[in-house]
């Protein structure tokens, strides 16, 4: 059984990841309309990502004999100055996102919630490539500048990511 406060921080989380989705879905949409499908194609794949991760935490949850409480999502913003401006949104995002996994594993380690503390090891070891890959991506926009091609070259090389689920 979970503990009544790792249920509730978990149905937090659950939220967060939701929101997590629907901010990266709404930044694809922006760059849709920018016409960068490349970028708006990288950032449905975050999107996706970010649903698999919730629904992670959601069967956990469930496994452990926890009640799953589903909130409202909050609206994300729907524009933005530029792919740079977005980059450094999703870039800030995944830091808060970080700190809220490393907060939850703060928690797990206080109730001596062994099995929670392995389940959420796999979250903190990804997010260190999350933060990674924004951080590549980020500097490379911070590279090419202005040079309309090279952002022609970057949206096309964007386009060819592809998600593929973790095992369970």
């Amino acid at each position: 059984m979970i503990t009544s406060q790792m249920e509730s921080a978990f149905n937090e989380q659950i939220n967060a990841e939701l929101y997590s989705s629907y901010l990266y879905l709404a930044m694809a949409a922006y760059f849709q309309e920018a016409n960068l499908p490349g970028f708006a194609h990288w950032m449905t794949i975050q999107a996706q990502e970010e649903l698999f991760h919730a629904m992670k935490f959601y069967r956990y949850l469930v496994e452990r004999g926890g009640r799953v409480v589903l909130e409202a999502i909050a609206k994300p913003p729907v524009s933005w100055d530029g792919p740079l401006a977005v980059l450094l949104a999703t870039q800030e995002h995944e830091a808060t996102v970080t700190a809220r996994i490393n907060s939850l594993m703060d928690v797990a380690i206080a109730q001596k919630d062994h099995a929670a503390v392995s389940f959420l090891q796999w979250f903190v070891d990804e997010q260190v490539e999350e933060e990674d890959s924004v951080q590549t991506l980020v500097q490379r926009l911070k590279l090419i500048g202005a040079d309309g091609g090279a952002l022609y070259l970057m949206d096309r090389d964007l386009a060819t990511r592809v998600f593929t689920p973790p095992a369970q």
